[in-house]
């Protein structure tokens, strides 16, 4: 990372953040745990009103499919490294003491939709994987 200013930078070696990356591994060996997640961060993302969050949304809609579909067996090609960084980063997600907490009004998910859009691109060759095998499963005819 270039500039340990930024604030991904701040978000990554924060207490915060390096709290939720040593509790996402317990999570990603734990069914009951990741589901547990997912339940919170669409509960959160669903509080996210307005267009300017469309993206933000669709985002962690899909880093959820993906947990979800690993969680059931049916997509396991997420790599560990993967699997890890996107458990840390819905459970920093979800929590409203953070960085920059969710209280406070209009700045307090800043930290949160950065870390998010962060993710996509750090992961960017492993979340296209995962919509390219999503889109096959809805194009290939059931029985």
């Amino acid at each position: 990372m270039k500039n340990q200013n930024t604030l991904i930078g701040r978000i990554l070696k924060s207490v915060f953040f390096k709290n939720a990356n040593t509790r996402a591994a317990n999570y990603a060996t734990d069914r009951n745990s990741l589901l547990g997640l997912l339940k919170d961060t669409l509960s959160k993302s669903n509080t996210l009103k307005g267009a300017s969050f469309d993206g933000i949304r669709q985002k962690v809609a899909l880093l959820s499919r993906m947990l979800r579909a690993y969680t059931t067996g049916e997509y396991r090609a997420v790599p560990t490294k993967t699997l890890v960084s996107v458990v840390a980063a819905l459970l920093y997600f979800v929590s409203p003491i953070d960085l920059i907490p969710d209280l406070l009004p209009m700045v307090g998910l800043t930290d949160d939709v950065a870390l998010v859009l962060w993710l996509f691109r750090s992961l960017s060759t492993d979340i296209d994987a995962f919509e390219l095998w999503e889109r096959q499963q809805k194009t290939i005819p059931i029985g």
